[in-house]
């Protein structure tokens, strides 16, 4: 396969991703990610580490949160290999626990190869900024 199909394939993983947490289908994660995922809190002030206590985090914002907006834009991906980096900016507005924001930022993915799978190994949030809405 060339980097093209690579990309769109990765592209497409990532609109999973996104889809599934947005629609309240977190197991629906469960295939997109690697058993042994890191995720980097904002601004490196903590780790989350393993499959579960990553989904943990989506389980418990689709329990207490109403997204109204989610805009993605300034998709790049970047292909090495058998790795994938994906970047964008994204804007948010949403319920949780009764009150409203409006959050902006990037997110950073970084997917492997396994197979015929590319499965997200690795995620930080930079540039993160939440006010009430």
């Amino acid at each position: 396969m060339d980097e093209k199909v690579h990309s769109a394939t990765v592209a497409e993983v990532m609109r999973q991703v996104n889809q599934a947490w947005l629609e309240g289908r977190v197991d629906d994660l469960l295939p997109l990610v690697h058993p042994d995922i890191v995720m980097v809190t904002p601004g490196f002030a903590g780790r989350v580490e393993g499959r579960e206590d990553f989904m943990a985090g989506f389980r418990d914002f689709s329990q207490n949160a109403t997204v109204h907006e989610f805009r993605e834009m300034d998709q790049n991906i970047d292909l090495i290999g058998s790795t994938a980096v994906v970047t964008f900016r994204y804007e948010m507005v949403y319920d949780y626990a009764g009150e409203g924001y409006r959050a902006t930022g990037r997110d950073l993915w970084v997917f492997q190869k396994q197979g015929e799978d590319w499965l997200a190994v690795w995620r930080a949030m930079f540039d993160v900024e939440e006010q009430s809405a």
